[in-house]
């Protein structure tokens, strides 16, 4: 399940075509006429934020011959879309305006129906869409993990650094080792020096996402090499929620950490049966982000080492995974949620979409 293409290619439609993947965040898209380009499992979509305010989703394809309307990976903005191959334009809520040289076009064309459209959700600041259009809603998706991200306001947040990593294994190897700190002692000696890497306790989730939490050490506010925080605690915060970490993924690509001071997010983008890209974020405060010399470095710096850690030992999984001597072990008590996550991997295979255990026995 690791080296297949055969089963890359069925999971790019049924756990990510059909079923709502993280696109970034909404602020990529702030504007009216803002527009992006993306993949979504095997589909092209267009995002655009329309003259109201609302993001909207597109198949990235004119309704003339299917020339795409933006590239891939590229952005725009503009009062109109407009496809570079026959000049065809569309409004922003999709609506054909005006198509070149047809001043007979039939009222009753389907092409007069405009683009294609394609489901977008907003949540907490990021973007989800489901391009297959199939997936239940995304308030069933996402479940009750709101109410546990809801007092960091992460929607409120702004980005303070990105960095983007290409490692050498399969996505789902990415999660799983998220999901456990029982390789923490072996790789981790700074992350096992601001909480104790048999700390915390797992969630019992409804929604397709999985995760716990881990206790900061006493001398530690936040996670960084020393354990001392650069920042201030995000409004809202007191309590035990000053002194944890939580650690939560949202199926299939969304991998949320929130910390006292800061949240940090991996959004995971398959490229290959064993490559994958990573972009993570760091979100801070925008009153401390844009403090003068504000520098998010105590928190980039602890992470990135320790995401290049966990690549090494993804990557090292990913060979072995894929020689002939390979078998599952079985997992430990530390790992129960890669257990979740895992279960909801297996009920995809069998049923065709991922799901949740009926009951999580804790």
């Amino acid at each position: 399940m690791y080296a297949w293409a055969e089963v890359l290619a069925w999971e790019t439609e049924r756990f990510f075509a059909a079923s709502w993947v993280c696109a970034g965040r909404s602020t990529d898209l702030a504007g009216a006429g803002d527009r992006r380009a993306i993949r979504v499992g095997s589909e092209g979509v267009l995002l655009v934020r329309g003259e109201d305010g609302v993001l909207r989703g597109f198949s990235n394809t004119c309704r003339h011959r299917g020339h795409e309307l933006l590239a891939c990976g590229e952005a725009d903005t503009g009062r109109v879309i407009k496809c570079p191959y026959h000049a065809w334009v569309y409004r922003l809520d999709g609506a054909l305006r005006t198509a070149p040289r047809f001043p007979d076009l039939d009222p009753a064309d389907p092409v007069r129906e405009g683009l294609v459209p394609a489901r977008v959700a907003e949540w907490h600041g990021w973007v989800f869409v489901n391009a297959s259009g199939s997936a239940p809603s995304f308030a069933d998706h996402a479940g009750n993990l709101d109410a546990f991200l809801a007092p960091y306001q992460p929607g409120r947040l702004v980005a303070a650094a990105t960095h983007s990593y290409e490692i050498q294994a399969n996505w789902k190897l990415v999660v799983e080792n998220y999901h456990e700190c029982y390789h923490c002692p072996s790789i981790h000696p700074e992350l096992c020096r601001v909480t104790p890497h048999d700390s915390g306790e797992g969630y019992v989730p409804t929604g397709l996402w999985a995760g716990g939490d881990m206790e900061l050490a006493g001398h530690a506010d936040t996670m960084s090499l020393d354990g001392s925080s650069g920042g201030r605690p995000l409004p809202g915060l007191d309590g035990e929620a000053l002194r944890r970490v939580m650690y939560v993924g949202l199926f299939p690509n969304l991998l949320i950490s929130p910390h006292p001071d800061y949240v940090m997010a991996h959004r995971i983008e398959p490229i290959a049966p064993d490559r994958s890209r990573i972009e993570c974020q760091w979100l801070f405060d925008p009153e401390v982000a844009a403090e003068p010399g504000f520098d998010p470095g105590w928190a980039v710096d602890f992470w990135d080492l320790t995401n290049h850690q966990d690549w090494a030992a993804c990557e090292s999984v990913q060979r072995g995974a894929a020689s002939r001597g390979y078998r599952q072990g079985p997992l430990a008590l530390q790992e129960e949620t890669v257990h979740e996550f895992l279960g909801m991997v297996a009920r995809g295979y069998l049923t065709g979409s991922p799901s949740l255990a009926p009951a999580v026995v804790r």
